[in-house]
């Protein structure tokens, strides 16, 4: 047997296994090793709590409720009133743009709506002002975004809004209809919070110059209207339109020969083309005065001194408050 046959036979024990090395006390600082089962059990590590079920995101409902809306659309599956008025087109669509007009833009402060019934008919009437009449849509975003009971305002407007095809359908659409007693009285009648200008086109076709100061109430027919139904009457003062398209001239010529009311000239408008329709981000503040009770007066209702003093107390109790709210708002486009 040669030399490294013999040795490797040396290395091997009794048994003909191969030995193996045995782990080096020094290599753990003198101590005996440990072994697995004398080892201290660490807690385990807790599992991460479960995260709960939670409803789709916000976007995502906006999303779903958007195709529910137009499904409802297509499918003709929503009601309008005998005027034309379509309360879920109003809700969905026209009230959140003119919601961002009315708290963002105008920054818009509403008091007294405590003299704002909760349900039966009322009659509001309000000053006209700020060549287009934004106050008319800003006043009823007031309304339903601020009451209690979120009530709608069934305007009526002048006979040149529903002679215009957009324009018409847009009205019809949110509750407006025509400025005319039997119109009026059959609104009230049925229990709705019906709005009027008084002043008309001559209110916000006025210039700069005569800001906030009333015209003509016309004839009374809202005071008429109001009478045969005995309905309260519930004057509003808005101070903050007149700013929005100061107009400065009105060009008549050019107004005849578009068969307008006017045509304003202002600050940015013609100048500035489509933007001079951008209206200026003035401070608006709406007050609702106490209303004025008429069920005694009903068998008054054509009576033309009864109905002249009532227009006139209403004029009187608008004009006044627009002074006070005007004392209140030295900068009109101040915070």
């Amino acid at each position: 047997m040669n030399e490294p046959e013999m040795r490797r036979d040396e290395m091997r024990p009794d048994n003909g296994q191969v030995a193996r090395q045995q782990p080096d006390p020094a290599r753990h600082n003198g101590r005996r090793p440990t072994a697995a089962a004398d080892r201290p059990v660490l807690p385990a590590e807790p599992h991460p709590p479960a995260v709960p079920d939670r409803p789709g995101d916000v976007w995502d409902q906006r999303i779903a409720g958007g195709l529910a809306f137009l499904r409802r659309r297509l499918a003709g599956d929503y009601e309008v009133d005998e005027f034309g008025f379509d309360p879920e087109l109003t809700e969905a669509v026209f009230h959140p743009l003119l919601r961002r007009l009315y708290r963002d833009w105008f920054r818009t402060e509403v008091t007294g709506l405590e003299n704002v019934p909760t349900d039966g008919a009322g009659l509001v009437v309000g000053n006209h002002s700020g060549t287009v009449a934004l106050d008319a849509l800003i006043l009823s975003t007031a309304l339903h975004h601020e009451h209690p009971a979120r009530r709608y305002l069934r305007l009526l407007g002048a006979d040149l809004v529903f002679r215009m095809p957009v324009v018409s359908e847009i009205a019809r659409k949110t509750g407006g209809t025509m400025a005319c007693n039997p119109d009026a009285e059959r609104l009230l009648r049925g229990g709705e919070l019906v709005g009027v200008f008084p002043e008309g086109f001559k209110g916000i076709g006025k210039l700069y110059a005569e800001r906030y100061k009333l015209q003509r109430f016309g004839r009374g027919g809202f005071v008429s209207a109001a009478l045969r139904t005995g309905t309260p009457i519930i004057p509003v003062a808005i101070v903050g339109g007149e700013e929005i398209y100061p107009m400065l001239a009105d060009i008549k010529p050019l107004a005849r020969l578009l068969k307008l009311p006017y045509f304003p000239v202002t600050p940015t408008f013609p100048w500035l083309g489509p933007l001079g329709m951008v209206p200026l981000p003035s401070k608006w503040l709406i007050e609702f005065c106490p209303p004025i009770p008429t069920a005694h007066l009903v068998d008054s209702a054509d009576d033309p001194l009864v109905v002249f003093n009532l227009a006139d107390q209403v004029r009187e109790t608008i004009q006044q408050t627009l002074h006070e709210l005007l004392e209140r708002r030295p900068d009109p486009f101040g915070p």
